[in-house]
């Protein structure tokens, strides 16, 4: 039975537009991602499922301990349902949700919080002194601090000479201003000063390793000497850090794409990942990646503009980062149908064709990475007919769920539950 067969009969019934996900693929992925860990503990990048139900089914896998989330609201809510261990991966100034983590004995000693800069100290400091204030909690929290993890710059930066003159080339992604250990020194010295703050952790996110896949000598070129210069200033850092507050409970580093390399520094206390368990389209040219798609999503059939021509309802589910055909939707079943270069996937209805000339299009689909197609094969498609239900994957891990309010887990041919999506359960984390 073919993966188009077998998702066909597990939603038999069900309308589409709809989400599926594979759990013996998601378990399957979940024990390559702990093998390749080694070891160190992984926590769930949350952003990457945005499914509730399948980040209990991580988190109850040996091998993964704590949530990775991207609100402080999220980190709330998940807390408030008795999932423990939270860390916001990106800054807040969400004057509400840091006055309900003010205020909550077991948030404050769940959570997490990411910081960069003295402006979020001065923030929290002023948002928890206001809350303590007006909240006859106060007694049961004033002595509790807010725990905070510093997002270290993990971007590699070289040093170019052009003529007499230096340039530095910034080769990453941007997001802290904290790269060297006398910064982030500076920044431990100012936390252990602050009142009702207490600075537990580092977190170092190398996006142009983690997430670039291997695509050409230049993208590997970059990666080996990204890796080289973590490997000896993220030990440093560290240092730096807990020479002003002490040892560190949380040193986060990694991410899907990197979980051998930042796995392997003895520093680092845990690693992050959550794209793996899905496989996205955009992880298919990763060299290191030992995973198979999971999550899926089907459209249905709706005409016929030509004899070569089918339309789908839907799926116009973009990913995030700069416009280009990787992130683009990717066909699945049946194969040997593509998306238009001139029309995408559709906000409404998603036009398809099928192969007319193998030969030529089977060479367009090796030099787009089979975007145009089934990954340059040549393989003449056979129209799906109207009422037929045709399969993708999103060229991102947990962003179409944004789209859905649940998805059928499934198993073989057979559907076993069906569980709501972040947004299912209303709620809409941005």
């Amino acid at each position: 039975m073919t993966l188009g067969q077998r998702l066909d009969a597990a939603t038999r019934g069900l309308p589409a537009p709809l989400a599926v996900v594979d759990l013996d693929a998601f378990e399957a992925n979940a024990d390559a991602l702990v093998r390749r860990a080694a070891g160190v503990p992984i926590r769930v990048a949350s952003k990457s499922l945005r499914v509730r139900s399948l980040l209990t089914n991580a988190l109850g896998r040996p091998g993964f301990r704590g949530v990775m989330a991207y609100s402080l609201a999220e980190a709330l809510w998940l807390v408030g349902n008795g999932i423990d261990d939270v860390l916001v991966a990106y800054p807040s100034v969400d004057r509400g949700a840091l006055a309900e983590l003010a205020i909550s004995p077991r948030a404050l000693a769940q959570i997490t919080i990411m910081v960069d800069d003295v402006a979020h100290l001065d923030l929290i400091t002023d948002v928890r002194a206001r809350a303590l204030r007006d909240s006859a909690a106060a007694a049961d929290t004033a002595a509790l601090p807010v725990r905070l993890c510093l997002d270290v710059d993990a971007s590699l930066r070289l040093e170019v000479h052009v003529a007499a003159a230096v340039a530095t080339v910034h080769l990453g992604v941007r997001r802290s201003p904290v790269h060297t250990p006398q910064e982030a020194g500076r920044f431990a010295a100012r936390a252990a000063a602050t009142d009702g703050v207490r600075l537990v952790g580092a977190m170092f996110y190398e996006g142009q390793v983690a997430g670039m896949p291997d695509t050409s000598a230049a993208v590997r070129l970059v990666k080996k000497l990204s890796v080289r210069d973590l490997a000896s200033r993220r030990g440093t850092v560290v240092a730096a850090i807990e020479a002003h507050v002490g040892p560190l409970e949380i040193v986060n580093s990694g991410g899907t794409g990197s979980l051998e390399t930042s796995s392997a520094d003895s520093v680092v206390t845990e690693v992050a990942a959550g794209s793996g368990l899905y496989k996205p389209g955009l992880f298919d040219g990763y060299r290191t990646l030992d995973a198979i798609p999971s999550a899926f999503f089907g459209l249905d059939v709706v005409r016929h503009p030509t004899p070569h021509h089918a339309t789908a309802f839907g799926g116009g589910y973009i990913a995030s980062g700069p416009p280009s055909l990787s992130r683009q939707p990717l066909v699945v079943s049946p194969p040997g149908l593509g998306l238009l270069p001139r029309e995408g996937a559709g906000e409404v209805q998603t036009p398809l064709r099928a192969r007319r000339r193998p030969f030529l299009d089977g060479r367009l689909g090796g030099l787009f990475g089979g975007r145009l197609g089934g990954r340059g094969s040549a393989t003449v498609a056979v129209l799906p007919a109207i009422g037929d239900r045709v399969w993708l994957r999103h060229a991102k891990a947990g962003e179409q769920y944004e789209r859905f309010d649940e998805v059928h887990l499934v198993r073989g041919e057979h559907l076993v539950e069906t569980v709501p999506t972040y947004r299912g359960e209303g709620k809409n984390f941005g």
